[in-house]
């Protein structure tokens, strides 16, 4: 039983009955619904998973304190802290007051705030330069099972959709990590008989390259644990998971360090092609670093475009 299903077969079960018969006039201005932080929102949990955070709930997602007033906050927490226990063999935990800070009646505005630092959602230029990838894809995941008025779907929506100029901002940063650290670097401390460094080199270019193939989806990357996973079901250069796997994965050798130079140049080609298919860069080369200053150079907005090259990584 994944998490996502259990919570809306619980909010169906119990949820939705309660609110319907007891609180009315709130449906209009709530969102129930599970996302966050947690494998259950991504659709990752598996039996491992269940070993903590793992229940049967749900969250209510209230607007501000203008709209629904702390006294009707009180009511819904006592009314959900009254949901049952045990539900599909799983019990809830025995936290206070109203099933933690994942589950039970949540300001979307705190929630938002907390995952973005915004707590309609709305975000300067900087600010989307700024944010980790995981972060903005806790704002996103998940499903919203009701939304009264649509605020908060409004909000995940805008969040979904980087700025293009922020997009290119944050692929050539990445793109530029991958030339230095890979089609630079890890042959350099190769020949030094630095392994343990060459083996860093290529923790940092599988890192940026996962970047680089979530940008190229339009996809946010998601908490460094679930990327892996999370790659073999983009639409786009999912098939390099296992050659970036094997980079990770295999030793520094004589024999295996040629043919981890030849995979990290494979992978940057792969890169390139779809660079090219997008439209994202000019460069006829096998070059990221030019690549990388192609795509720069195609951002729109001067002031986003002349920021340093490293800014996003």
């Amino acid at each position: 039983m994944k998490g996502l299903e259990l919570s809306k077969l619980y909010y169906n079960e119990y949820g939705k009955p309660m609110l319907d018969n007891d609180f009315p006039g709130l449906l209009p201005y709530i969102a129930v619904g599970l996302c966050g932080s947690g494998s259950e929102c991504y659709g990752y949990d598996d039996g491992i998973s269940q070993d903590h955070d793992f229940e049967p709930g749900f969250c209510i997602f209230l607007p501000g304190e203008d709209v629904v007033d702390r006294r009707a906050e009180f009511q819904l927490e006592r009314a959900y802290a009254k949901l049952p226990k045990e539900f599909m063999g799983f019990k809830r935990q025995a936290v206070s007051p109203v099933g933690g800070s994942r589950h039970g009646v949540i300001r979307y505005g705190d929630h938002f705030k907390e995952k973005v630092g915004s707590p309609d959602g709305t975000l300067d230029a900087d600010a989307w330069l700024k944010i980790p990838e995981y972060a903005l894809c806790e704002a996103v995941n998940g499903e919203i099972f009701y939304d009264g008025k649509g605020d908060v779907t409004r909000i995940r929506e805008y969040l979904s959709k980087m700025p293009a100029d922020v997009r290119k901002k944050r692929l050539a940063g990445n793109l530029i990590v991958m030339a230095q650290s890979g089609q630079y670097n890890y042959n350099r401390c190769i020949k030094h008989g630095e392994t343990a460094a060459a083996q860093l080199a290529v923790f940092e270019y599988v890192k940026a390259a996962l970047s680089a193939i979530f940008l190229l989806n339009n996809a946010y990357m998601p908490y460094y644990k679930w990327c892996f996973r999370a790659l073999s079901s983009l639409p786009v250069l999912s098939s390099l998971h296992d050659t970036l796997e094997f980079l990770m994965t295999t030793e520094n050798t004589e024999s295996l360090a040629e043919t981890k130079y030849y995979i990290i140049e494979d992978i940057a080609s792969s890169v390139i092609t779809e660079l090219q298919n997008q439209k994202l860069t000019d460069a006829i080369c096998g070059d990221l670093e030019k690549h990388a200053y192609s795509v720069n150079d195609k951002i729109d907005d001067p002031n986003i475009r002349n920021l340093n090259i490293f800014y996003t990584v």
